[in-house]
């Protein structure tokens, strides 16, 4: 089994700056793709930005030219740094990545339980 516990989040005027923190325990032969999604109130989940196991990134465009997601495989940890945050980057983010507990297992893909972030104007 493997655990993510997530943190950073909180409460930011518009402008201002969060650093999201990702760490995975447990069980964790390798990861491959490590994720942060988001859900505002009343819509769906969506991808804010992902990294595959070769440093490889992608950002949804909202969010792109303004986050960046990085890693540290010896840490099992993902980041995501979130600058000139708006309003409309309030949400619960969440954690996503995909792991196996030894090398002949499948793939398996875990959610962080979410951290806040509210953007005031």
């Amino acid at each position: 089994q493997v655990q993510l516990v997530e943190s950073g989040g909180g409460l930011v005027q518009a402008g201002g700056s969060l650093r999201l923190s990702c760490a995975a325990s447990g069980t964790i032969f390798s990861i491959n793709a490590m994720g942060w999604y988001r859900q505002a109130p009343g819509k769906q989940r969506e991808l804010v930005a992902l990294i595959n196991s070769n440093g490889i990134t992608n950002y949804s465009d909202s969010v792109k030219g303004r986050c960046t997601i990085s890693r540290d495989n010896a840490k099992n940890t993902v980041y995501l740094q979130m600058n000139s945050l708006n309003p409309e980057d309030t949400a619960v983010y969440y954690c996503n990545l995909a792991t196996r507990p030894s090398s002949w297992s499948p793939l398996k893909a875990y959610w962080g339980q979410g951290t806040q972030v509210t953007v005031t104007s």
